[in-house]
């Protein structure tokens, strides 16, 4: 369950940075930038996918504004990978796992009366 993100790879004149454009924004009008996967700290969709891209080894950096996310990569990095990790942002519920059932949802909800 989930949509995928449209992602498209742009060239750079910068060795060792790549550059993604998706189709929808992730963080509106403002930057963000990442160091390491410490930073990222928040539950905003901007500060899941540069935990996500750390994990995933070889980055240095990412920097997120609007729908364009900048990765710098580690040296010797190899970027494939990558724009599958951003395409999967939204993708919750895998092949196999279920998904939470409506008494699971409103668990912890309080009884309407």
């Amino acid at each position: 369950m989930g949509q995928p993100i449209t992602v498209v790879e742009k060239p750079t004149a910068t060795p060792g940075v790549v550059r993604f454009e998706t189709n929808r924004s992730l963080t509106g009008m403002g930057h963000e930038r990442y160091r390491s996967a410490a930073e990222a700290t928040g539950h905003r969709p901007p500060d899941e996918l540069a935990r996500r891209l750390f994990e995933r080894g070889g980055v240095d950096a990412v920097h997120v504004y609007s729908n364009v996310i900048t990765v710098d990569l580690a040296p010797g990095a190899d970027p494939s990978g990558l724009q599958k990790v951003i395409e999967d942002l939204f993708i919750y519920y895998r092949p196999g796992v279920l998904p939470p059932s409506d008494d699971e949802l409103t668990a912890g909800e309080p009884a309407a009366g």
